[in-house]
């Protein structure tokens, strides 16, 4: 457990510190290592947890409190997990952050420490309290990341500074009301005391409503796609694969910690249904986009809709199979769309337009940024062998085996369809060489190549799918 601290306490730390530093120079190497501690701590976190037989959730009362009253710090598999893929994804930004021609910001590396600290928090926290700060600091550290492109993301910054305070007051509001009826914010205790009435219903009803608008699920998604779209490319990956993912993982241990059971069961298909509308809308969305990064955001819109489903039919279903799924869908499209978003930048700034037409031809052009989004789209899609494929297979395997379910699986099919129909807009256009003179460029292949790596290692996914499906089924989640 204390080696899981220093993968938190590292980049909080350090983010602190880096404010304070002056040469840009100072800040970018403080960054890297930053992320090299963090990842070691990790690493010899999961390492610790996994060479263990006898405990797989560990747990630190901070200030040697009483449990009720102390700040409860949670080790689990999966959180050991979540550890690892924020460092990782940290790691691959950062990479393509600092060889990248078209550079970013020398606040990035401080505030991109701040996020992977708090997102470690927000992993690590098993306090309705701890978990509504680690919010906060999450949507105050993306709206200053999503600044550092000027003036053009002042509006949608705005919009998601506005929303992301009122969801946080209608959490906090919940939280508060959960304190009331049982004088309890910690997760574990609370597990064994909440009760299927009135006050709860409404404080979960209350606290589910911030948590989507957070995280902008449908159909709270309205300021997502303008704040990504504006934000700077290594920021716009960092807030698809990582920052609306904080959310989910709260709203995941609400309802199957916190919420009673029978609450649970009868929310399962709301949420299931609301993942399949987000497949549909949120694809649909995607696919009118005239705007290259405009249509990878509206994919996460739609993406997550998987994720919603597999915690819908968790919920109602009881099935273990459903976490796994759910787990596997974050980190595959956590991969998938910061290759996508880092291969979209070096698209869209080469060529000079932000419009979906100018891809055609840009094989010719950029033809490894091309290539890298075409091999993510297909994760997105579900193209086998990829982490996407992975994730459906095990979602679909207990949907298929029971005829009850089918409607279930019809809305991964109808989601596997709209995800082929936008991603193939882009992919065939960027392939289509007729009548295509090429320009006078000169394109930055260092930064394509490391937009690259996520995409494959998310093909590489199932190598170890196995491992991962045995790591995130067994005990102590």
């Amino acid at each position: 457990m204390n080696l899981a601290l220093w993968s938190m306490a590292i980049p909080l730390v350090s983010g602190l510190v880096l404010l304070l530093a002056g040469p840009r120079q100072v800040r970018r190497w403080g960054g890297y290592l930053t992320l090299v501690a963090s990842m070691a701590s990790g690493l010899t976190a999961w390492y610790a947890l996994q060479s263990t037989t006898i405990q797989l959730r560990q747990y630190l009362l901070l200030g040697n409190w009483e449990e009720g009253l102390a700040i409860r710090l949670e080790l689990t598999t999966l959180s050991a997990l979540l550890l690892l893929f924020t460092a990782l994804i940290h790691g691959l930004v950062a990479l393509y952050a600092r060889f990248s021609r078209h550079g970013i910001s020398h606040a990035y590396w401080p505030l991109s420490c701040l996020l992977h600290g708090t997102l470690a928090a927000l992993w690590l926290s098993g306090d309705l309290f701890n978990l509504y700060v680690t919010l906060e600091l999450l949507g105050l550290t993306s709206i200053a990341l999503l600044t550092q492109s000027g003036a053009r993301a002042w509006r949608p910054a705005l919009d998601y500074l506005l929303l992301s305070l009122a969801a946080s007051l209608c959490y906090l509001l919940g939280v508060a009301m959960l304190y009331g009826q049982y004088g309890l914010l910690d997760i574990t205790l609370l597990s064994d005391m909440t009760q299927n009435d009135g006050a709860t219903r409404l404080a979960l009803i209350l606290m589910t409503g911030g948590l989507m608008l957070k995280a902008a699920m449908w159909p709270l998604h309205g300021w997502l796609p303008a704040a990504h779209a504006s934000a700077p490319t290594a920021v716009s990956a960092l807030l698809s694969a990582l920052v609306v993912k904080g959310p989910l993982f709260i709203l995941w241990r609400l309802w199957s910690e916190v919420a009673p059971i029978d609450a649970a069961v009868q929310a399962g298909p709301l949420f299931a249904a609301a993942g399949i509308a987000a497949l549909i809308g949120g694809g649909y969305a995607s696919l009118r986009s005239p705007y290259i990064k405009t249509l990878v955001a509206y994919s996460t819109v739609a993406q997550m809709g998987y994720a919603m489903m597999a915690l819908g039919l968790l919920l109602f279903w009881q099935h273990p199979q459903m976490h796994v799924a759910l787990w596997l869908f974050v980190i595959a499209h956590g991969l998938a769309k910061a290759s996508l978003f880092m291969a979209a930048g070096e698209i869209q700034n080469t060529l000079g337009t932000r419009r979906i037409s100018a891809l055609r031809g840009a094989t010719q052009t950029v033809p490894i940024a091309m290539f890298a989004f075409a091999v993510a789209g297909g994760s997105l899609i579900g193209l086998p062998p990829s982490g996407g494929f992975l994730s459906k297979w095990v979602l679909l395997g207990p949907l298929l085996n029971d005829p009850w379910h089918w409607p279930w699986a019809a809305g991964v099919f109808l989601g596997t369809l709209v995800s082929a129909a936008y991603v193939f807009r882009a992919v065939i256009m960027g392939f289509d060489r007729v009548h295509i003179k090429r320009p006078d460029l000169n394109p930055d292949r260092t930064a394509q190549w490391l937009a690259m790596l996520p995409a494959l290692l998310v093909w590489a996914m199932a190598l170890s799918g196995n491992w991962l499906t045995a790591w995130l089924g067994g005990g102590g989640i």
